[in-house]
């Protein structure tokens, strides 16, 4: 449930990447599984040479280079966007490693139907190189987070969390690695959820409602 409206069934969602794409491919592979409530309609990458994009096209789905600078300003590069979004009937946006901030158009077409998934546990590290800054900072637990996107960064209400323990050994490498495989688990989840209708933002918390 979102601010009171139930979203239920077999919901059909867009993922905006940027990169490797290993948070598209683990939650194309949930959808893939008998009884999801989710399936990928679409793949856009503001990077042509994105590797995300080169497997979603192996995979056989809509998958879509929109280049920024080809638009004007931002507000008609979402507005190219939303047409992609419209023509494959998308009920959720989900980010995976989309190195850009969502702007004003999508945001209000898409109120609280955007997803994130951070690699740090929020609100701390926000922004780039979470790991990074988990390491320098000297923290003994890190973890990732799903949120619903607001106008700030990494700054919506918060769906999920979990922690991954940063050893004395560690590097960028080694804890990213772990902390990528409770992402993979999570987002999947997340989504799940929503379509469930068992997600109700209630301010800044998000409310875990009953089957």
């Amino acid at each position: 449930m979102i601010n009171g409206q139930r979203v239920a069934g077999r919901g059909r969602i867009a993922v905006l990447l940027s990169g490797r794409g290993s948070n598209f491919e683990a939650i194309y592979g949930h959808s893939q599984k008998t009884g999801a409530n989710f399936e990928i309609a679409v793949v856009i990458s503001d990077k042509a040479d994105a590797r995300g994009l080169q497997r979603a096209k192996d995979l056989l789905l809509p998958a879509f280079f929109v280049p920024v600078d080809e638009f004007k300003n931002k507000r008609a590069y979402e507005n190219h966007i939303l047409d992609i979004l419209a023509q494959y009937r998308v009920d959720l946006i989900c980010l995976a490693g989309y190195m850009r901030l969502v702007g004003g158009v999508l945001l209000g077409a898409f109120k609280n139907r955007i997803l994130n998934i951070h690699p740090a546990l929020l609100p701390s590290f926000p922004g780039l190189d979470a790991q990074q800054q988990a390491l320098n900072y000297g923290v003994k637990v890190s973890g990732c987070t799903v949120h619903f996107v607001d106008d700030g960064v990494d700054s919506g209400p918060i769906i999920g969390q979990r922690a991954v323990h940063v050893m004395a050994d560690d590097n960028v490498d080694t804890l990213g690695a772990r902390i990528l495989k409770e992402e993979h688990g999570l987002y999947s989840e997340a989504i799940s959820l929503f379509f469930a209708g068992r997600l109700k933002i209630a301010g800044r918390r998000v409310i875990m409602l009953s089957p």
